[in-house]
């Protein structure tokens, strides 16, 4: 009797992507979204959070370029790059900028159209509006990113593509 062989084709959870832990890289967008009701130091610290994210994603896709066979030393450098790059902007920079001008822009806009309002009351609409919007974002953001990183950064890194992933 011949025992069937069993082929996983079970794809390795990436924790920095297909987990919770992803929202980690989040933490800046909700920091901006409350930046009008909460002190300086409490924004600043959810970039930490943000950063500490990006730093240990760029580590761990590091260390897995490391473990390839055949794997150099300027490919390691290269993943490193990609990765760090890719998230600084992805996760940090541009959505941290993009719900900083849209709750500056709502609570200057009811400000001038609905000054009866108590300051508290927009404050608390502007984060509302801020949150509301991050989910909109996040893909056209990854999107820009991927597009830039790909006309730029990426043509000079030695990257090998991944198994599955779409060639051009």
């Amino acid at each position: 009797m011949e025992k069937e062989i069993e082929i996983s084709h079970e794809k390795e959870v990436d924790i920095y992507r297909d987990t919770p832990v992803r929202l980690l890289g989040y933490a800046n967008e909700v920091g901006e979204a409350f930046r009008a009701l909460t002190s300086k130091l409490f924004v600043y610290s959810t970039y930490g959070v943000s950063s500490a994210y990006v730093v240990a994603d760029t580590y761990d896709k590091a260390k897995k370029m490391s473990k390839q066979p055949g794997a150099t030393k300027k490919a390691v450098t290269h993943a490193a790059v990609d990765t760090l790059v890719w998230q600084a902007f992805a996760s940090v920079i541009v959505p941290g900028f993009t719900i900083n001008r849209v709750c500056a822009a709502s609570l200057f806009t009811m400000a001038k159209v609905l000054p009866k309002v108590p300051l508290s009351t927009r404050k608390w609409v502007t984060s509302a509006i801020g949150l509301g919007c991050i989910p909109f974002i996040v893909h056209p953001i990854d999107s820009l990113v991927h597009f830039t990183m790909d006309s730029s950064v990426r043509k000079y890194l030695d990257l090998k593509q991944e198994v599955g992933e779409k060639t051009e």
